[in-house]
């Protein structure tokens, strides 16, 4: 396993991560199940665990607690907060109110004093940044957080931020998780310069596409990865976008194969090469999985896999760009765009 400074906190971790998000009814794991796939992940040489409260409710954050009751200093631990957690408008967002609730309840469900890495899960326009940063700084001044940092961030977001923290004195954010994989590749152009340019370290989700790059996404045969099944229209091969997906796959699984790699190698391998990347958030549902996915720790490409790679999708090119989460709020909203 190769281990990477996480942005300029000092703090060594692994360049591949454990993620939470099918731990729990988002994934049909039990507690058996999330125990086992965390010892395997920490004896391989993982030291850095990523969950978030709203994945299956806080379901996930409670069973990566259990499973790491003993060892939690062995453990870089990292959670989120800001994605919705009920129906009450004011339980989501990065307002103070909320992220001083939220951390709060994360803990009582990790049964820890304090995180590692606090996130915040998505960009709250509607709350200024000084209100959140202020909030997040206090937070770590009272030893509950160590770190902040932000996920899925739009670029000129993340150098707002940085300009706030320094602007009001505070703390500033030391990470950023943005979605990146072969498939996309937008991050490159503008998000993964700018972490560059501002030390931030880089964790980097959804390496393999939501399964796309996972071996499970083949043509002429049944898709077999777990999100299709509540997400349906991300697998639908009879929609254009995803067509586009699924003729980059078979190319990409040629370039695989003449390199002596599988899929998941070539797709972690990827995203690791990239000099901003810090970590590759790998999210296996079974023991399984996660096996497969280990053994990419230690891949590196060569210049010429990676150039066929951008032969099939250019740099900084996304084949799914609805899918990341991080477009402006006015190319969504029509009112605001419009006096």
């Amino acid at each position: 396993m190769q281990y990477r400074t996480l942005g300029r906190t000092g703090v060594q971790v692994s360049s591949l991560a454990l993620g939470a998000m099918n731990f729990g009814r988002i994934g049909r794991t039990t507690q058996d199940e999330v125990t086992a796939i965390v010892d395997a992940a920490l004896n391989a040489g993982i030291n850095l665990i990523d969950t978030a409260d709203v994945y299956s409710g806080g379901e996930s954050e409670e069973l990566v607690g259990k499973a790491i009751a003993g060892r939690r200093d062995d453990v870089v631990l990292a959670t989120k907060a800001g994605m919705p957690m009920g129906e009450d408008r004011n339980r989501r967002g990065g307002s103070r109110r909320w992220l001083v609730t939220a951390l709060d309840d994360s803990l009582r469900r990790l049964g820890v004093d304090h995180v590692d890495l606090y996130q915040l899960h998505r960009w709250d326009p509607s709350v200024d940044d000084e209100e959140t940063l202020s909030a997040l700084t206090d937070l770590q001044r009272a030893g509950k957080i160590r770190h902040f940092g932000s996920s899925t961030f739009p670029a000129h977001r993340v150098v707002q931020a940085q300009w706030a923290a320094r602007e009001y004195r505070l703390s500033r954010y030391v990470t950023e998780q943005p979605s990146y994989s072969i498939l996309q590749r937008g991050v490159e152009a503008h998000v993964l310069p700018v972490a560059e340019e501002y030390g931030l370290g880089v964790l980097a989700w959804s390496p393999l596409a939501s399964g796309w790059l996972s071996g499970a996404v083949r043509e002429g045969r049944e898709v077999t990865t777990n999100r299709s099944t509540f997400m349906p229209q991300r697998f639908d091969t009879a929609l254009p976008a995803n067509r586009a997906r699924l003729d980059a796959v078979e190319q990409l699984a040629k370039v695989a194969d003449d390199a002596g790699l599988t899929m998941i190698q070539l797709a972690l391998g990827f995203v690791t090469a990239h000099p901003a990347v810090t970590s590759a958030l790998i999210g296996p549902r079974t023991l399984g999985h996660l096996h497969s996915q280990l053994a990419a720790d230690d891949v590196v490409l060569s210049g010429d896999v990676l150039d066929a790679i951008d032969a099939v999708v250019a740099p900084g090119v996304d084949l799914a760009a609805h899918e990341k989460n991080d477009t402006p709020p006015a190319l969504l909203d029509p009112a605001l765009r419009r006096r």
